[in-house]
This record gives C-alpha cells, sequence and structure tokens, in this order.
C-alpha cells in the first residue's frame, strides 16, 4: 500500500478568492513567553477560509516595514479569525504591542492550499510540533464535527508551551503529549509518540505541522505503514501570491510554492533533503 494520497480523495472545496480586508483586534493576550494568541474582526475571511489557508497581514504601515507576515489561522470564531504567534521579530514584536481595538491593520487573505480530508478516513492522527499546533485548531474541529476518530500527538518545550493543548482535549478522542523538559507527558520528541501511536491503531490518514525535521519524521514512520500523510511546511512569504518565489518547496513534481501549492503538500511529494 503506497503513501501517497488515494485516488478517493476528493476535491476539496473551492476555495474563495482572496482579497484584502480591514481587521480589527477585539482580543489579544499573552500565552507564554513570547507566543500570543490574536483575535481579529474579518468577516469575510471568516466566512471563507478553509482550514489549513493562511493570511497575510500587514502590522504596520511604516515605510521602513512594508512586507506583509503570514500568519495561519488557528480558528474562526463568528466573524473573527484566531491566530496563534510567536514573537521572532521586529514584526511580530510591534503587533505584540498592539491593544484592543486597534483597526489601522488589513490582510490578505484566504490564501494558500489547506488539508485534504479523504472521504474514507475514519481515524486520523494529528502530530503537532510547537507552533505547529496553530494549522491543526481548525482541522481538529471540522473531523469533530464530522464524527470522526481523531487523535493527537502534540509536542512542546514545556507544559506551557503545549499550544492549544484543551482545545485538542475538547475535540480528540486521545491526546498524548511530549515536552522537552518532562513538565508533563513524554519526555523527549514528540515523534517517538507519533511513531508510538501510528504502530498502535490503524489510522487512515497523518496531518502534520511544526519544526520541519520533525515532520520528516512524521512523513518517515507514515510511508512505512503505508499510511497517507500530509505537512503544512513554513516558509518566508515576500508575497503571499506566488509571484517572488521565495517559498520555494523542492518535490519530486518540481519546485513549487508554499504560498499557493501549500502549505499543506503530500509528504510523500516532498522532497527532504534525505531522499
Amino acid at each position: 500500500m503506497s503513501g501517497s494520497l488515494p485516488a478517493e480523495v476528493p476535491v476539496p472545496p473551492a476555495a474563495a478568492a482572496p482579497g484584502i480586508e480591514k481587521v480589527r483586534i477585539t482580543e489579544h493576550e499573552q500565552l507564554a513567553d513570547g507566543i500570543w494568541r490574536l483575535l481579529l474582526q474579518a468577516p469575510r475571511c471568516a466566512a471563507t477560509i478553509l482550514p489549513g489557508q493562511f493570511v497575510h497581514l500587514r502590522i504596520t504601515r511604516a515605510d521602513d516595514h512594508v512586507l506583509r507576515r503570514p500568519f495561519s489561522v488557528h480558528r474562526v470564531r463568528g466573524r473573527c479569525i484566531e491566530i496563534l504567534y510567536q514573537v521572532v521579530g521586529r514584526g511580530t514584536g510591534l503587533l505584540s504591542a498592539l491593544p484592543v481595538g486597534e483597526e489601522r491593520m488589513d490582510i490578505v487573505g484566504p490564501l494558500g492550499k489547506g488539508w485534504q480530508i479523504p472521504t474514507h478516513a475514519k481515524s486520523l492522527l494529528l502530530v503537532g510540533g510547537g507552533l505547529g499546533a496553530a494549522p491543526l485548531g481548525m482541522l481538529a474541529e471540522q473531523l469533530a464535527s464530522q464524527g470522526r476518530h481523531v487523535e493527537v500527538a502534540l509536542g512542546g518545550a514545556s507544559a506551557d508551551r503545549l499550544i492549544a493543548l484543551e482545545l485538542f482535549r475538547r475535540l480528540a478522542d486521545r491526546v498524548e503529549v511530549a515536552t522537552d523538559d518532562g513538565s508533563l507527558g513524554h519526555q523527549g520528541f514528540v515523534t517517538v509518540l507519533a511513531e508510538r501511536m501510528l504502530a498502535e491503531a490503524g489510522f487512515d490518514a497523518v496531518f502534520c505541522c511544526g519544526p520541519e525535521p520533525m515532520q520528516r519524521l512524521v512523513a518517515r514512520h507514515a510511508k512505512t505503514l503505508g499510511v497517507p500523510c500530509q505537512a503544512s511546511l513554513e516558509r518566508l512569504m515576500a508575497c503571499g501570491i506566488g509571484a517572488c518565489f521565495s517559498c520555494i518547496v523542492p518535490t519530486r513534481s518540481g519546485q513549487m510554492r508554499a504560498c499557493v501549492d501549500g502549505p499543506v503538500f503530500d509528504a510523500e511529494e516532498v522532497c527532504w533533503g534525505d531522499s
């Protein structure tokens, strides 16, 4: 049995054409050191975005900071989209300082290709490492609403950095966690949990997001067992619309752009650098 996506994977719902939309911050809180949760009022995007897609956010209009920043959408809440992000540079540092009520920003979205759920799949494994849990939130909600069996392997540096743990516990049939420091669950890498869970249960598909070395291992384990795997890959995206070629992903079909051909890819098609 091949680990490629099976022929019965349906064509996903037609993605809405991206557009520019003014947004307003309705909630903004720090979850852990350097990690924040942002809720943006964006009714058009909230009504049209699909699990796994992302938005391109203009954080500031300063002349020295013109590039937008890509953010996966963790959840849709009514007319709002929820984003989880980590402060890693000047742009996200500026974002973290913005107050509730701020409305001088805008987004381009929805963008990219999201998760494709096989029609036949009844039992699914979600694997998230660090902020890689963010794009799995909407997916978990959709799978749970469809009555599918969902298990989650979630990893983080410490217990307080297991992003969205409570959401997954509420939605999934089983959640296993791993922390680098052993403060909760298995001490070590989430890939160990994922390998064990894959060996124990007959999953129909795997969805993963997180550091690329982690995703490479998850993809390898899934392929060994003949389980189709999808991976959401992070790349620097300057334009978000496929024009600048700054987010190239090498695949068996050639060079692909994460912003339009992804960010979700068939993991067996990705050239991970070791095969």
